[in-house]
């Protein structure tokens, strides 16, 4: 052989760190065939063969088939491809992985029942379209009839969940939980009217320096009176009351002289509806769900308005 250096089989599985019947299988098989025999019928192996194995004994312990390492050495395609498919299995075996990883240990930090660990896992292996369709399906019926206003872009992706390849435990419990709430058509309904609601607040103008929303309206005025420590049915209440109602009315197109406590029915039953605990719920649990910051709750303002408002409703 040129006075290339021979190998035994018992030489090359000790610089390799395969086993013997492991070379002797890769040399039946075809894949690294011996280079010579001896006269006695020994198989011997050179460099080239050396350097084959080192490259299948990689591939394998990288979890390439041997089909794919065949083509690889008999020049069919090349490492570069094999590699780059391989890489992209990987990264998919990876990603579940680390999804079963994150519903385990949603499982055990809540106690779950085996139904309740059953749901979780269906809900979390969910592929990308059959959440994108959840979700379609749950934001079509919110803003039925809105989608073509070009302001409710921006809410409807405000409210879009979208949990990461690589979510934590709490991210899959709080997608889990989201889930549920997606089901839920009466939900839906009450979120529905929200956004009706905020179609009428969007379309309205406000000359008083108030934001036209009525949900910021509310915030930027009756925050500051709770952190104040202003009761609801208190005189100091008055003016703020006062001020929401004739806002609320200029939002509805209701003429200036029009006395604005006549809406105080109106404006405390809609408010009540937007003080729907679920809201708050969906709201925190995307925020999980997507990395955000944890939204600060309306609720309490809400509550405050409508209290005040009722306490000085007219009497009949």
């Amino acid at each position: 052989m040129n006075g290339e250096t021979l190998h035994s089989i018992g030489d090359l599985a000790r610089r390799t760190g395969l086993t013997v019947k492991a070379i002797r299988f890769y040399a039946d098989t075809g894949i690294v065939p011996p280079t010579a025999r001896t006269p006695a019928g020994y198989r011997q192996y050179g460099a080239d063969s050396l350097a084959r194995l080192e490259l299948v004994r990689t591939l394998r312990e990288l979890g390439v088939d041997l089909a794919a390492i065949r083509r690889v050495l008999d020049r069919e395609v090349s490492l570069t491809d094999v590699a780059a498919t391989h890489a992209e299995a990987l990264d998919v075996q990876i990603r579940v992985l680390r999804q079963r990883r994150a519903v385990l240990t949603a499982v055990a930090r809540r106690g779950s029942t085996p139904q309740e660990m059953d749901l979780m896992h269906r809900l979390a292996r969910l592929s990308e379209d059959e959440r994108q369709r959840l979700i379609d399906d749950f934001l079509g019926a919110v803003f039925a009839g809105l989608h073509e206003n070009p302001a409710f872009a921006a809410v409807i992706r405000s409210l879009t969940p979208e949990l990461p390849d690589d979510p934590e435990p709490e991210q899959i419990e709080a997608w889990v939980q989201l889930a549920e709430l997606l089901h839920d058509h009466d939900f839906r309904a009450t979120l529905h009217g929200m956004a009706q609601g905020l179609a009428v607040d969007r379309a309205a103008e406000d000359a008083t320096g108030l934001p036209r929303i009525l949900a910021e309206a509310v915030r930027a005025r009756v925050t500051p009176a709770i952190e104040a420590g202003v009761e609801p049915d208190s005189p100091a209440a008055e003016p703020i009351v006062t001020a929401l109602a004739a806002h609320y009315a200029r939002i509805l197109g209701h003429p200036a002289s029009r006395d604005p406590r006549t809406l105080y029915p109106v404006l405390a039953a809609r408010l009540e509806q937007m003080n729907d605990p679920r809201r708050d719920r969906y709201l925190s649990l995307l925020a999980v769900v997507n990395g955000w910051p944890a939204p600060e709750s309306l609720a309490p303002a809400l509550t405050w308005l409508a209290t005040a408002l009722r306490t000085r409703m007219p009497q009949r």
